[in-house]
């Protein structure tokens, strides 16, 4: 088994106020972080995760317990000592003036290097892996803010690991990065975890890629509950459920997403199969309706006919001529006229 890099011993997080009063937000946090996992911090607003990560990294002090980073309790250590063995890379946008990727890819040599600043040769070559890691050699001679969204990102991990920490903790990696370079971020994120070792911890809001993607999930429920297992573990035991409910929407164990419920007006039979069959029932449930059997009583029912990417749907109401359409629009369309 892996070793032990971060642990947290009865833990309890939140705000010192005044007068000696205290805001807790969670406690008794009994959380185990290892070598070469990546775990994803989930959560609604407001449930308490950046506090989390600001007291794991010793930024903010523990209201009670203790969070011990390689053995040692973090509050023993100095800022460089604890700069030596975490990296951060924040959401906010840092403006860097006229750096280059490789003098910003250097500053994460700040923590080893002397009051001067100065490389060593070691130091070069620790931001030239760095650079080979994130797949951004090519960009070492540009300046960063010439650069897209996708590669400042792959800049800033590669800062982080360029201060060779034990753990990376990144607070929204994939914020403002489209679907192709959020997946490509956590695939990248996954493979430096087991590659080099460190452990990663990220806050994100992309559940689906989470589930996918990360060794384990540390999940903050509303009211201080933090759930901590395999995503499928936690799918499964119903924490999702429990952490993000809400009315008008639930989480879908078999598919690992959540489900949007609008107000069900009427009701109306599918016939049909596969894919096109599983689109029409979300598209009439976004225009109020549920699908039933066809034994219950609906006031729609309707068929999917056609074949292949050129389906089309036979809709009738009781005692009425069936209408034909051929796209999912025209049928959500349709439909609304008839509940009308």
């Amino acid at each position: 088994m892996s070793t032990v890099i971060l642990a947290t011993e009865h833990l309890s997080i939140g705000y010192a106020l005044r007068r000696g009063q205290q805001r807790l937000v969670a406690a008794d946090l009994n959380l185990v972080l290892r070598a070469g996992e990546m775990v994803c911090l989930l959560g609604p607003n407001g449930a308490g995760k950046s506090t989390l990560l600001r007291t794991l990294v010793g930024m903010q002090p523990p209201l009670r317990g203790r969070v011990w980073l390689d053995g040692v309790d973090i509050a023993t250590l100095s800022a460089r000592q604890i700069a030596r063995r975490i990296s951060v890379v924040l959401t906010e946008r840092v403006e860097v003036g006229q750096l280059t990727v490789y003098a910003l890819v250097a500053l994460g040599r700040h923590p080893h290097t002397g009051w001067t600043g100065r490389l060593t040769l070691h130091d070069e070559a620790v931001v030239r892996q760095a650079l080979e890691a994130v797949d951004a050699v090519g960009l070492a001679g540009r300046f960063v803010h010439e650069l897209s969204d996708g590669e400042r990102q792959r800049v800033m991990v590669a800062r982080a690991l360029a201060q060779e920490p034990l753990i990376m903790v990144l607070d929204e990696p994939t914020a403002f990065l489209d679907l192709p370079r959020r997946v490509e971020m956590m695939r990248l994120l996954r493979r430096l975890a087991h590659e080099t070792q460190r452990a990663m911890i990220l806050s994100t809001h992309d559940l689906d890629l989470a589930l996918r993607s990360a060794d384990l999930l540390w999940l903050m429920a509303p009211g201080g509950n933090v759930y901590a297992g395999a995503p499928e573990d936690l799918v499964l035991g119903g924490a999702f459920e429990e952490t993000f409910a809400t009315e008008g929407v639930s989480f879908d164990r078999y598919q690992g997403h959540f489900r949007i419920h609008p107000p069900t007006r009427r009701h109306a039979t599918l016939i049909g199969e596969g894919v096109v069959r599983e689109w029409t029932a979300r598209a009439l449930e976004r225009a109020g309706y549920g699908v039933v059997t066809s034994h219950e009583p609906a006031s729609v029912h309707i068929a999917v006919t056609g074949e292949g990417r050129q389906p089309c749907w036979e809709v009738r109401t009781n005692g009425d001529m069936p209408q034909r359409v051929r796209t999912l629009r025209d049928l959500v369309t349709l439909v609304r006229h008839i509940q009308a």
